[in-house]
């Protein structure tokens, strides 16, 4: 018997999110190796200059919607692109840098939590009764996470091995947490993919107001001297970043999410977490001690746990809404 179109593109539409989300969970092995070529706000400034070139036929094909969006839409666009495209990234680069980038991929799946907890304030979405049950679990979960020595937790943080990864690991996920928020906000006001490239136009507009600000929007700062010994990996890192792991992500998830449910949507994007952990444990050696292991497993599955709760209470989304387990 045959299916009919809709049947098709709701099979194919959560591995389309699933994959999107894999190719993101490959940007740790660009930034990385970049973070010893270039400050953090020097990478998020090229990356977002290099996903706006490739998505500008994007943008320039629906410029001329800009006129109908509202004040409020505009709002949540400029909040998302700040808190989510530039500043969030950052201090995901920074953590990458000062701590485990295992355990830095893993903790942010706290960010579901956040989101959901942020749509309740600011959208009125229901909770479920047990939403706080499993948010403890995974904060017991990510504080086991986030040491490598918890007997020592009582001593000093330092000895236990709380780093200043882990810190800016958890500033990432309040600000891609609230971002996803505020973008579902813009995208309920505004075409999808728009909002997707205007959100990145914000974020380049913020990247180089933070640049000024720092000073750092010179030229020996843009291509610092480290950057010139070693152009050919900046330059390819460079790329690989904004491509495999920026533009075309972007589009092939938000392609998915159109054809899913936002439920279904956040299951898949787990495996932004698996090609993380792949990449950063498997090639740059960044292990985990058992408990953290174990640790991860229980946060994930908290947080698969309240995705699931979180459905039963939750009308159907409009089509094209961002899920609230999105990190980008």
């Amino acid at each position: 018997m045959k299916q009919n179109p809709a049947t098709r593109r709701t099979n194919y539409g959560p591995w389309l999110v699933g994959l999107g989300a894999a190719l993101w969970g490959t940007e740790s092995a660009w930034r990385i190796p970049l973070n010893q070529l270039f400050d953090a706000q020097v990478i998020v400034f090229w990356e977002h200059v290099l996903i706006l070139l490739m998505l500008l036929p994007l943008l320039l094909s629906r410029i001329a919607d800009l006129p109908k969006i509202d004040a409020r839409t505009w709002g949540y666009l400029i909040f998302s692109g700040f808190a989510g495209s530039a500043v969030g990234t950052v201090f995901f680069t920074l953590a990458l840098k000062y701590g485990n980038p295992t355990v830095v991929n893993v903790i942010l799946n706290i960010q579901p939590f956040i989101s959901t907890l942020g749509a309740f304030f600011l959208f009125g979405d229901r909770l479920t009764p047990r939403f706080f049950l499993y948010a403890g679990i995974a904060i017991l979960a990510g504080i086991f996470l986030s040491v490598e020595h918890p007997t020592l937790i009582g001593e000093s943080f330092e000895k236990a091995g709380l780093n200043l990864g882990t810190g800016y690991a958890l500033v990432c996920a309040l600000f891609w947490g609230l971002s996803t928020v505020a973008g579902r906000g813009a995208m309920i006001g505004m075409p999808l993919r728009l909002a997707a490239s205007m959100r990145v136009v914000v974020g380049l507009i913020c990247m180089t107001f933070i640049l000024l600000i720092y000073g750092k929007l010179n030229r020996v700062s843009l291509w610092p001297p480290a950057a010139q010994a070693h152009i050919t990996t900046a330059i390819v890192a460079l790329l690989l970043l904004a491509s495999i792991s920026g533009a075309i992500p972007l589009l092939i998830y938000f392609e998915g999410l159109r054809l899913t449910r936002a439920s279904t949507a956040g299951y898949f994007e787990m495996m932004q977490t698996l090609a993380a952990v792949c990449i950063t444990w498997g090639f740059f050696h960044a292990a985990l001690h058992w408990h953290q292991v174990i640790a991860g497993i229980v946060l994930m599955a908290a947080v698969t746990m309240v995705q699931r709760a979180q459905a039963a209470v939750e009308t159907s989304p409009i089509d094209g809404e961002m899920p609230l387990s999105s990190d980008r």
